[in-house]
C-alpha cells in the first residue's frame, strides 16, 4: 500500500502539472550503461535540464570522452517573471553547450521561457542527435510527438502508464520505440522539492539532504538500439492439457494470460497479456495485435469481467492453428526427453 501510495503522487503531479521530479545519477548510470556505443560522435540534449542542478548534464559531461560525444547541449524552463524588465540577465532562463572543454563552454539566454516547445528549443533541437532527459510527465505525449515529428534518437523516463498513450504504445507496436532495461523498482526514485507532499516508507532524504520519493510506476522508453530486446522470452508452459488456466475473452477469439512468465510455448492464437509484457518483448518472437480492445471495440472481458489493460499479441515462432496441429506439441516434446 505504501508503495501505490507513492505512485499517487506522481498521478497527482500529472493531473496539477506539477513536475518537478528530477533523475537522481544513480538511476542515469545504471540504465546508461546498456547503451556504450550509441552516442559516438553524436550531439545530446538535455532539453528539460538545468545544467547547473541536472544529473542528466552531469552523466555526460563526466562521460563525455569515455562515450565519444560530439557536443552536450542542456537547458530548461523556467518561469518568467511579469516585469521583465526588472529581471537580471543571469536570472533569465539559458542553455549551455559543452564540447568537451569547460574553457570553451558555451552559456546563452534565451528571450523567451525555455519551454522544449519554443522555438528557440526547437533551433537546438534541430542540431542535435539523441535526446536524453527526464520530461515533464505531464506533457509527456507532447515531448515524444516533437522527438518523432524531428526523427531524433531518445531515450527519457516516463510513467509507465504512457504505454497504455494510443500515441506512445503505435510507436511500440510500430517498432519504433521500445524499452528500455529499467523498470518499476529498476528506477529507485527521483529527487523533490521539500514542499511536496511526503509519507510512507518509500520516502527518504539521501546525504546530500535531497527529498527521495521511490516509485514503482516508471520506465525508460527509447529508439536507441538495445540487444536485450532482441533475447527471446523462455517460454516453459502449456496451453494444451491446461486450458482451464487460460480462459478464452468474451469478445474476442483469443485467450487470456495473467503473466508474461506463462505465456504458453504452444498456442499460435491471440493471447492477452499484461502491459509489463513489452518489458520483454522481443519483435521478431512476438507480433504486437492490438491493444485493449475486443472485437466489438470495447474492452476484453471475461464473463463479463475486463481485466487490467491487455495486449493482444501472437507467437510468430510457430505455425497458425490452420496450419498444424499444435495439441499435442508437450507431450511430444516430453516424449522426446523420455527417449
Amino acid at each position: 500500500m505504501v508503495r501505490k501510495a507513492t505512485n499517487n503522487l506522481l498521478q497527482k503531479a500529472k493531473k496539477s502539472k506539477s513536475d518537478e521530479f528530477y533523475t537522481q545519477l544513480c538511476d542515469i548510470e545504471r540504465e546508461l550503461q546498456y547503451y556504450p556505443n550509441c552516442f559516438s560522435g553524436k550531439i545530446v540534449y538535455c532539453n528539460c535540464d538545468d545544467p547547473k542542478v541536472s544529473n542528466f548534464f552531469r552523466f555526460f559531461k563526466e562521460n563525455f570522452h569515455r562515450l565519444g560525444l560530439r557536443k552536450l547541449i542542456a537547458s530548461f524552463y523556467k518561469e518568467q517573471s511579469n516585469n521583465l524588465f526588472q529581471m537580471q540577465v543571469d536570472e533569465r532562463p539559458y542553455y549551455c553547450e559543452y564540447d568537451g572543454s569547460d574553457a570553451n563552454m558555451v552559456i546563452g539566454h534565451f528571450h523567451g521561457n525555455g519551454d522544449f516547445r519554443s522555438k528557440e528549443c526547437v533551433d537546438l533541437l534541430l542540431q542535435s542527435d539523441v535526446v536524453v532527459t527526464n520530461p515533464p510527465f505531464s506533457l509527456f505525449r507532447e515531448f515524444i510527438a516533437q522527438i518523432v515529428r524531428y526523427n531524433k534518437q531518445f531515450l527519457v523516463i516516463g510513467n509507465v502508464n504512457a504505454i497504455t498513450y494510443k500515441e506512445i504504445f503505435a510507436l511500440i507496436q510500430g517498432n519504433k520505440a521500445w524499452l528500455g532495461v529499467n523498470l518499476g523498482r529498476g528506477i529507485s526514485g527521483f529527487i523533490v522539492p521539500s514542499h511536496y507532499q511526503q509519507y510512507g516508507t518509500e520516502i527518504s532524504v539521501n546525504k546530500e539532504g535531497q527529498t527521495i520519493i521511490a516509485t514503482n510506476g516508471c520506465l525508460w522508453l527509447t529508439n536507441l538500439e538495445l540487444k536485450q530486446r532482441h533475447d527471446d522470452i523462455i517460454l516453459t508452459k502449456c496451453y494444451y492439457g491446461n486450458e482451464e488456466a487460460y480462459p478464452t475473452y468474451d469478445n474476442c477469439d483469443g485467450i487470456n494470460v495473467n503473466k508474461t512468465q506463462d505465456i504458453p510455448k504452444d498456442y499460435a492464437g491471440l493471447m492477452g497479456v499484461p502491459i509489463t509484457f513489452l518489458h520483454k518483448y522481443n519483435p521478431e518472437q512476438f507480433e504486437i495485435v492490438k491493444f485493449r480492445k475486443g472485437d466489438d471495440g470495447r474492452d476484453l472481458c471475461i464473463n463479463g469481467k475486463c481485466p487490467y489493460f491487455r495486449i493482444l499479441i501472437r507467437n510468430k515462432r510457430i505455425l497458425r492453428h490452420d496450419s498444424v496441429p499444435l495439441s499435442n506439441v508437450c507431450a511430444r516434446e516430453k516424449n522426446t526427453m523420455v527417449n
